[in-house]
């Protein structure tokens, strides 16, 4: 099972992550972990480090070629081995890149979402959308000592948490997979969400299991 999550920076996704890790862990459950992106194309590479930055390639063609050649890669080499050896949580995945596309190329996201949802290797049979407020994701975002992103910014942040809302719509339209929304403001929200990630994985456990 492939599991992914999405949402703005400071939403809780780490957090989320970590503990379903050390939950599943704690059940004897595999669970890799995985990034976003493959890196593997250098081509694909310079294009994603500059939409990273806020520097648009030069058209939403070029761009969405470059990020659907990395996700085929990473479909290929780096999520089936994992998936090989049991369940995956991706930390962002197909959301997150098309609502940056959509946010710097001034396109409708559920274009990007449905070009990037053909790669079907690169599915993920569920994602969790944290729909953690901007603000307070700015406020957890200002306690870090680390230097603020492209995209991190309140009005930025307002943007794309309206792409992400529209962007779950879109995936859910075109793969008919699930996309679960929470926030994650307070600890019994981890827990929830946490709880909830980990029934998924039980499941899927159990279908997977010989009979």
């Amino acid at each position: 099972m492939l599991l992914a999550l999405e949402g703005l920076a400071g939403a809780g996704k780490s957090t989320v992550r970590d503990r379903l890790l050390a939950a599943a862990a704690a059940e004897d459950i595999h669970l890799g972990h995985i990034g976003q992106f493959s890196w593997l194309s250098l081509r694909a590479t310079r294009t994603i480090i500059g939409l990273r930055a806020g520097r648009p390639a030069d058209s939403g063609e070029t761009a969405m070629a470059a990020v659907r050649r990395d996700l085929e890669l990473h479909a290929c080499h780096n999520l089936a081995p994992a998936l090989s050896m049991g369940a995956v949580v991706a930390d962002r995945l197909t959301l997150s890149t098309a609502c940056l596309l959509a946010l710097l190329h001034d396109q409708p996201v559920a274009d990007y979402v449905r070009q990037l949802a053909e790669v079907a290797t690169a599915r993920a049979e569920l994602t969790v959308l944290l729909t953690t407020s901007p603000e307070l994701c700015h406020t957890r975002l200002s306690r870090r000592t680390t230097s603020r992103r492209f995209g991190e910014d309140p009005p930025t942040a307002a943007r794309l948490a309206d792409l992400y809302e529209q962007a779950a719509t879109a995936w859910t339209e075109a793969t008919r997979l699930p996309v679960l929304r929470r926030p994650c403001t307070a600890e019994p929200d981890l827990d929830l969400l946490a709880a909830a990630c980990l029934g998924q994985l039980r499941a899927a456990r159990r279908q997977a299991a010989p009979k």
